[in-house]
């Protein structure tokens, strides 16, 4: 559905399962970093919500978002994860170097999840501007860090 018809934080709380037992790894880029923190307090905050304890979030920053697949790919290897989350931001600028990026990302982490034994959620925001960016990293439309988490946890207990 449409972001415009929905904020990304609402969510029916009786539907996600208990995280307490849960360990989840988070590799956030550090561009754009005022987006990139608030999708990671998002989805810090909402795994803690649902009973993740705080030494069971495991966060690690990469300098870009192409660098995702590569730390989420690392690990996916290193084990003890019940879920991955990828955070990130790319904002169109005059070059197709966007479409590259965003592309690249979303096979790199198709390709993963294709491959590997843990969920790794897709949580790269590609917008055309910085004030899209901010209305869905805790701005109208919500926090995708959010929603990326309640679908790490659900994807856990899958």
């Amino acid at each position: 559905m449409a972001t415009a018809l929905r904020n990304l934080s609402e969510v029916e709380l009786s539907k996600v399962p208990d995280a307490s037992n849960m360990c989840f790894g988070i590799v956030v880029s550090e561009w754009n970093k005022d987006v990139t923190n608030a999708l990671l307090q998002g989805a810090v905050g909402t795994l803690e919500k649902h009973g993740a304890l705080p030494e069971n979030i495991h966060v690690k920053t990469v300098p870009g978002s192409f660098e995702l697949i590569y730390g989420a790919h690392q690990m996916t290897l290193n084990g003890g994860y019940d879920a991955i989350i990828i955070l990130g931001s790319v904002i169109r600028g005059e070059t197709p170097h966007f479409d590259y990026i965003c592309q690249g990302v979303t096979a790199g982490i198709a390709q993963l999840n294709a491959k590997s034994e843990i969920p790794v959620i897709y949580g790269l925001l590609t917008t055309d501007t910085l004030e899209q960016a901010l209305d869905r990293c805790g701005g109208k439309y919500g926090n995708k860090g959010d929603e990326c988490a309640v679908v790490a946890i659900k994807m856990a207990k899958f």
